[in-house]
């Protein structure tokens, strides 16, 4: 039987259809490789926008925490009270000129809406904001002290930037009629 060969046109062909599937997988395996690689950026991107936003919170929240306190501790008419709407820390009425404890009404910057949760004092007065949002805090350690209550809460909404006045009387030390002179060291 005699053995027919191929000619030398139909070997290149025959090589180049096998190295083209090697090819082939080689790429497909690539893109793969680039997909993951995206994937993962893109969660570290997203970390990252949201660790910010939490350190916006933050600013935010402590910025309408002073400036709530700013309003109760301005009294032109000797009472104290916290303000009916957050507008009012922006212009206070309560003055003949414009007194201002708030430059702007932040947004929410977890939620980004206008709203705020409202803690409302026991004379009716907002006491404090907290966000809207019911996402889970990245943060969980490491507050300040005002907002070492923070620690370890499940949601944003949980983070309350609530004033709480300091209590005026302060202890004094009894006077028992002696006259205390300091004490000079020797030389």
């Amino acid at each position: 039987m005699a053995r027919i060969t191929p000619s030398g046109s139909q070997r290149v062909l025959a090589r180049r259809s096998e190295s083209a599937g090697f090819t082939y997988l080689g790429l497909l395996f690539v893109v793969a490789i680039m997909g993951l690689a995206m994937a993962l950026a893109a969660q570290v991107w997203e970390t990252n926008i949201r660790r910010e936003k939490e350190r916006e919170l933050l600013f935010i929240g402590k910025q309408l925490r002073q400036a709530i306190g700013s309003y109760y501790a301005e009294m032109p008419d000797g009472v104290k009270r916290y303000p009916r709407r957050l507008q009012d820390l922006l212009q206070d009425n309560r003055f003949p000129g414009v007194k201002r404890h708030l430059r702007k009404l932040y947004r929410d910057p977890v939620t980004g809406s206008d709203e705020w949760g409202l803690v409302v004092s026991e004379e009716g007065g907002i006491q404090g904001v907290y966000s809207l949002s019911s996402r889970a805090p990245l943060k969980r350690t490491g507050f300040d002290t005002a907002d070492i209550g923070f620690e370890n809460k499940l949601h944003y909404s949980e983070w309350q930037f609530v004033h709480i006045p300091s209590s005026s009387a302060k202890a004094e030390p009894e006077d028992d009629g002696q006259l205390l002179l300091p004490v000079m060291p020797e030389q």
